[in-house]
């Protein structure tokens, strides 16, 4: 029980309390090392023994471990941790040649010229949508504090400006997947760009009537949330750096507010059926013989069940993703 350990003049001086041979009584030794070693040693107690770790000074080949040449009678080698002069210098030289290995690997690999440069886009890139979707976020928390309800009906014409700079901008996140400058899958890239760029732009965009509707607010607001973590966390990955909480909240808020949003889109389809079938707009009519019209709100309930399958396989691909960056770490074999 609290053992007295020191080294002072290369001779390591022991002494504790414990129960042994003797039972319970007071047990001390020294040990005069055969070169110098570090004064400062590593104890480490557990319910069954005591190990002491002493560093060398310097890094060769001891012929005994004391000065004195016949060793101490209560010293014994342990052969388990044993190493002699050949097998010293077996471990020495396969680490030599893992090392050798490991450089000619690094130079076969072709150093990518490009590389500063790709990042700094994808910084900027990261940067430039965070400032556009935060501007979004506050304009409209603001007015709902300020204006209550009635920001609801007017939320397209003061928000949908920077709506479609950000999400004309996304698609560069296709482009990024395509051309392999991000690790990102192709598919749910396409699905979640092309699916809101469908409800802003052909939804929203070309009927004046579903622009003053409640459910803008809430397609808008879940959108830029949610890009509200996304962004700073791919921001600060491009330069290597994780910050636990941002990445908890990047794969956790998508839980509640990305279905809360495919359901917005939803809603906001649905509404606009009765004006699109009104109007006609969009809707095909095919030449002769055929004299056959493709209906455009047809087209939009086809979508509807597209979008819910999409939002299934999204919502499946975040998952896996949750469970690889939050989940437990396995541990490698050695």
């Amino acid at each position: 029980q609290n053992p007295d350990i020191t080294i002072t003049d290369n001779v390591l001086h022991f002494r504790a309390q414990g129960h042994g041979a003797k039972g319970d009584n007071i047990y001390e030794f020294e040990i005069e090392f055969l070169e110098p070693v570090e004064p400062k040693p590593v104890c480490r107690v557990t319910q069954r023994q005591l190990n002491i770790t002493v560093q060398k000074k310097e890094s060769n080949w001891w012929e005994r471990l004391t000065k004195q040449e016949k060793r101490p009678l209560f010293l014994a080698p342990d052969f388990d941790r044993w190493l002699d002069e050949s097998d010293a210098e077996m471990e020495l030289k396969e680490k030599e040649e893992e090392k050798i290995n490991k450089m000619k690997i690094e130079s076969r690999v072709p150093k990518d010229p490009f590389k500063h440069l790709k990042k700094g886009y994808l910084i900027m890139y990261n940067l430039v949508q965070f400032l556009g979707f935060s501007w979004i976020f506050v304009n409209m928390t603001v007015r709902l504090f300020i204006l209550g309800k009635d920001s609801f009906y007017d939320t397209f014409h003061t928000i949908s400006d920077m709506m479609y700079f950000c999400q004309t901008l996304a698609l560069m996140e296709i482009m990024n997947s395509l051309i392999g400058l991000v690790r990102s899958p192709l598919i749910p890239a396409v699905m979640q760009v092309f699916g809101r760029n469908f409800v802003l732009f052909v939804i929203l965009g070309s009927l004046e009537e579903m622009q003053s509707k409640p459910v803008v607010f809430f397609v808008f607001y879940f959108w830029s949330i949610t890009e509200l973590f996304r962004y700073p966390y791919y921001m600060l990955s491009c330069i290597g750096i994780e910050w636990k909480p941002l990445t908890w909240l990047r794969y956790t808020v998508w839980i509640p507010l990305y279905p809360l949003g495919g359901l917005a889109e939803a809603v906001c389809i649905v509404q606009s059926i009765p004006i699109f079938s009104e109007t006609g707009k969009f809707s095909l009519g095919l030449p002769n013989p055929l004299n056959v019209t493709i209906q455009f709100p047809f087209v939009l309930q086809i979508y509807l069940i597209a979008l819910f399958l999409g939002i299934f396989v999204n919502f499946r691909h975040l998952y896996k993703q949750r469970k690889q960056h939050l989940g437990p770490k396995k541990r490698k074999m050695k």
